[in-house]
């Protein structure tokens, strides 16, 4: 199997693992884009595929090479989709317990409380690729009165799976990743990787 080379546009190590994870096997090696210089992309727009596909172009020009992105984050039904592409910058820094805190206070009253994860995945194989792999996943749930759970990250302590009877931040890693949005998504992508790109041929 002919080993290729993916850049990731994202320096989280812990996303890195949970990416390599589902493409090794189709013999695809992915790096980091900081490992190759790239400093992060702006992510100016108002929707996830938008973003997604602006950092996969930007990490792809930098170094060449074919690159995936993601965006995703946290839609609320009662807020109107927020915080939406701003989940990680709610509260106006990379703060959870302020961003938690802020949508706690923006849900009190609400009638409903449903919610979901979205995440984007774009992949292309060159800066100005006009056909760009695209992948969505979501992950339905509502957003509890209270946290739970020590896993995960952002939202997961008050993402509430009513089939699951937890939080997110409850579930081990691999139930998280057969389960979430970030999972699916990849699972889509993989498959349309190895389909329009015959990468793992």
């Amino acid at each position: 199997m002919t080993v290729r080379r993916l850049v990731l546009a994202s320096d989280n190590a812990g996303k890195l693992r949970e990416f390599q994870a589902l493409f090794a096997p189709l013999g695809i090696e992915l790096v980091r884009q900081g490992e190759l210089g790239v400093t992060p992309a702006e992510e100016p727009f108002g929707t996830f595929v938008e973003n997604a596909l602006a950092k996969a172009r930007h990490a792809a020009r930098e170094t060449g090479l074919p690159a995936l992105a993601d965006d995703s984050g946290l839609c609320v039904d009662a807020l109107g989709g927020a915080p939406g592409v701003h989940s990680a910058r709610f509260a106006g820094g990379h703060d959870d317990a302020a961003n938690n805190a802020l949508l706690l206070r923006k849900l009190e009253g609400a009638e409903s409380r449903s919610a979901h994860y979205s995440c984007l995945l774009v992949a292309v194989r060159a800066a100005d690729d006009p056909e760009p792999l695209i992948a969505e996943g979501v992950w339905a749930g509502e957003v509890a009165r209270s946290a739970a759970g020590e896993g995960g990250f952002g939202y997961d302590p008050y993402f509430y799976l009513p089939e699951e009877g937890r939080t997110a931040a409850e579930l081990s890693a691999e139930e998280k990743n057969r389960l979430s949005h970030r999972g699916k998504a990849l699972r889509i992508m993989a498959e349309l990787l190895a389909r329009r790109w015959g990468w793992g041929d």
